[in-house]
C-alpha cells in the first residue's frame, strides 16, 4: 500500500492532463496544440515560472519555520498549555497556526502523537484544519499575492477561522468516541505507509544546539523537496489551463456562485498545493471567477486535498474522515459564498 501513497499523487497529475486534453479534444481544440504559436508558449513559459518564482521565498519560510519548530518544541510542552474547557478548546485548536505554522504535510503526525499524549482529540483535529491557513506566513504570501486586493487575505482568515469555529463546536457536541485507528494494522500503516512519507523524523535526540540545527536543516530540505513536485505540478496545470483553454470556458465555469466555488474546491483538492503557494495560482484565476471561488480555493484546498485525506484515512476512522470532510465542504462552500457576495 506505501506504493500506492508515495506514486498515487503523480499518477493523478497525469490523470489530470489526460483529462485535460479530453476537454480540448470536446472544444476542437486539440489540433492546434500541434502547431501552438510562440505567443502562446511564451505565455505559457510566463506564467509557469511566474508562479514558480513568486512561490519559493513563501516556501522556503514555511518549511525553515516548520522545521524549526519541529526540533525545538516538544509535543509535552504543547500540550501542556492545551485549555481544558470547550470555549478555550476551539480557539486554542483555531489559532494555534499563529504560534506553530507547521506545513500540512506535518501537521497530522504531530496531531496524531499529541492525542496520543493526552491532547483533547477535537482540538488536534480542529488545528489540522486550521493550521494551514491561520498562520502569518500564509496571510503574508496571500497578501502578496492579492496586491491590489488585500481584502482577499482578511477574508480568506476570517473565513477560515469562522469554519473551523463551527467545525470545532460540533466535533466538541457529536464526537464522543475515540476518532483514531488502533488496530495494528492501521497504526503500521500510520506509522510506516503514508504518514512515513511525509512525518520527517530528524529528531536530534541529546546531541545539543549543533545536533538540532543539523536536524532543522534535515527537515527543512526534506519538507522543500516534499512540497515541491506539487508546486510545480500546480503551476504547469494552472498555467495550461491559462493559455490553452479558451477564457469563454472558464468564465462559464465560473459563472454560477455555486458551481464556480465547487469547481474552484475540486481543483483545489487535486491540485494538492501548500497553503504558503496557492495564493499565487489563485491571483492567476483572479477575473475568471468570481472572489467567492476564489476564496473557496483558498480556504479548502489547504484544509482537505488528496495528499492530506491519505493520511487522514491512514490515522482516522473512516466514518470520520468522510463526516469531516463533508462537513468542511458544505461550511466552505456556503461561507464563500456569502463572503464572495460581501467581496463584490
Amino acid at each position: 500500500m506505501s506504493v500506492v501513497y508515495r506514486f498515487g499523487t503523480p499518477l493523478l497529475g497525469v490523470g489530470c492532463l489526460l483529462m485535460l486534453m479530453l476537454i480540448l479534444a470536446d472544444h476542437g481544440l486539440i489540433e492546434q496544440l500541434s502547431s501552438i504559436d510562440s505567443e502562446v508558449l511564451q505565455s505559457f513559459k510566463l506564467l509557469f515560472i511566474g508562479i514558480i518564482l513568486e512561490t519559493f521565498p513563501f516556501i522556503l519560510l514555511g518549511v525553515i519555520v516548520s522545521a524549526i519548530l519541529q526540533v525545538f518544541v516538544s509535543d509535552e510542552r504543547l500540550a501542556r498549555i492545551t485549555p481544558k474547557g470547550p470555549v478555550g478548546g476551539v480557539l486554542f485548536g483555531s489559532l494555534l497556526g499563529l504560534l506553530l505554522p507547521l506545513c500540512e504535510c506535518g501537521m497530522i503526525p504531530v496531531v496524531r502523537r499529541l492525542i496520543r499524549k493526552g491532547m483533547p482529540a477535537y482540538i488536534g483535529m480542529i488545528f489540522i484544519f486550521a493550521g494551514p491557513i491561520i498562520n502569518p506566513v500564509v496571510f503574508t504570501s496571500t497578501f502578496t499575492a492579492f496586491r491590489g486586493q488585500p481584502s482577499m487575505a482578511y477574508s480568506r482568515l476570517g473565513l477560515a477561522l469562522a469554519v473551523c469555529v463551527i467545525f470545532g463546536v460540533v466535533l466538541y457536541k457529536f464526537m464522543k468516541r475515540d476518532p483514531l485507528k488502533h488496530d495494528a494494522y492501521s497504526l503500521a500503516k500510520a506509522n510506516n505507509g503514508i504518514a512515513g512519507i511525509y512525518e520527517h523524523d530528524h529528531s536530534a535526540g541529546n546531541k545539543g544546539l549543533r545536533g538540532r540545527i543539523t536536524a532543522t536543516l534535515a527537515h527543512a530540505s526534506d519538507e522543500l523537496f516534499d512540497i515541491g513536485k506539487y508546486v510545480i505540478l500546480g503551476a504547469f496545470l494552472t498555467a495550461l489551463v491559462q493559455t490553452t483553454i479558451d477564457r469563454e470556458i472558464l468564465l462559464s465555469l465560473g459563472s454560477g456562485a455555486i458551481q464556480g466555488s465547487a469547481f474552484m474546491m475540486g481543483f483545489a483538492f487535486l491540485l494538492s498545493l501548500c497553503s504558503t503557494s496557492d495564493a499565487f495560482v489563485a491571483s492567476s484565476f483572479n477575473g475568471v471567477f468570481p472572489p467567492g471561488a476564489l476564496l473557496a480555493f483558498l480556504v479548502f484546498g489547504p484544509m482537505v486535498d488528496l495528499k492530506s485525506t491519505l493520511m487522514l484515512l491512514a490515522t482516522f476512522r473512516t466514518k470520520v474522515v468522510a463526516a469531516m470532510i463533508a462537513l468542511l465542504f458544505v461550511l466552505v462552500l456556503a461561507g464563500s459564498i456569502i463572503t464572495g457576495h460581501l467581496l463584490m
